[in-house]
């Protein structure tokens, strides 16, 4: 029996999506959504635990076999994204099977605590490798291929815990690193793939999934509720580049880093002029407030 939606509903007809992380929570949610939207699909997942370690290939066996998809719609890959070769492998695998490529929604990450007089280089790894290398590699491969696609998309992951100080945690230095490091990896896709047409934004989602280490279906702050804001940056319906996606319970603001008006960057930045730590000191109040 076929799940497709009618053909004027059709969305994402004829696109080819890469989705990581997408096994459970946000990124099975992610998937559904494009498929619903008639695209073909390559969902990835390593079967982590929550603290980023193992290897069970039954969480994409599982999610491949609940998501709805028409046959050939649906293709699937288990393992790890921790090296350039095992990233250059997902593109092609897509390519190879499908034909081309015109979204990559980097979604893969975990979440974890490790205090600063804890931090080991082995968490450290981990967080750095999925949240900074493995989306750096991805769209190194993906890219000769998204330069071909009439509508190509980049979507990535940030957190409004890195981004905003007041909702820190103690313990999420190596997370709120890696998030950070997906909008500079955003910004300067974004210029680089201006002329091209390839369109890279981030969201920043709230969603309860196991990461919040919830087990049944959540009755508010639902993944499914974060999925419109991504299938809207995926779809040729988006024009805008450079922009983080917040999206908690059904709600959606888009936001950027911009600078003041007037500055000519890095010449004059139009604000308090200092000659001395004596100025500064007296003039901080100012200083914080412009």
């Amino acid at each position: 029996m076929s799940h497709r939606k009618p053909l004027t509903d059709m969305l994402l007809e004829d696109k080819v999506a890469i989705i990581t992380g997408a096994g459970q929570g946000l990124g099975r949610a992610y998937a559904q959504s494009l498929l619903d939207n008639g695209a073909r699909v390559v969902i990835s997942d390593a079967g982590t635990n929550r603290s980023g370690e193992g290897a069970a290939e039954d969480v994409i066996a599982e999610a491949t076999r609940t998501l709805r998809a028409d046959k050939g719609q649906l293709l699937s890959h288990s393992g790890r994204l921790d090296s350039e070769e095992a990233c250059r492998e997902l593109i092609e695998l897509a390519v190879t099977r499908l034909g081309k490529l015109d979204i990559l929604i980097h979604n893969a990450g975990w979440v974890d605590y490790q205090l600063i007089e804890n931090q080991d280089e082995d968490f450290l790894e981990r967080a750095i490798t999925i949240s900074l290398r493995a989306p750096i590699w991805l769209s190194k491969y993906a890219w000769p291929y998204l330069k071909r696609s009439s509508s190509p998309r980049i979507v990535l992951n940030t957190s409004d815990r890195a981004m905003f100080q007041r909702y820190a945690q103690p313990g999420l230095v190596a997370y709120a690193a890696g998030k950070m490091a997906q909008i500079g990896v955003m910004n300067a896709l974004s210029l680089e793939g201006e002329q091209h047409g390839i369109l890279v934004n981030a969201v920043s989602p709230v969603a309860r999934t196991r990461m919040w280490g919830i087990t049944q279906p959540p009755a508010d702050l639902k993944p499914e509720w974060v999925a419109p804001g991504v299938l809207y940056l995926s779809s040729p319906l988006c024009q805008d580049t450079g922009y983080i996606l917040r999206a908690s319970n059904g709600q959606f603001t888009a936001t950027r880093f911009c600078e003041n008006p007037g500055v000519v960057y890095p010449t004059d930045l139009k604000r308090v002029e200092c000659e001395s730590v004596t100025d500064v000191a007296r003039l901080w109040q100012q200083i914080k407030e412009v």
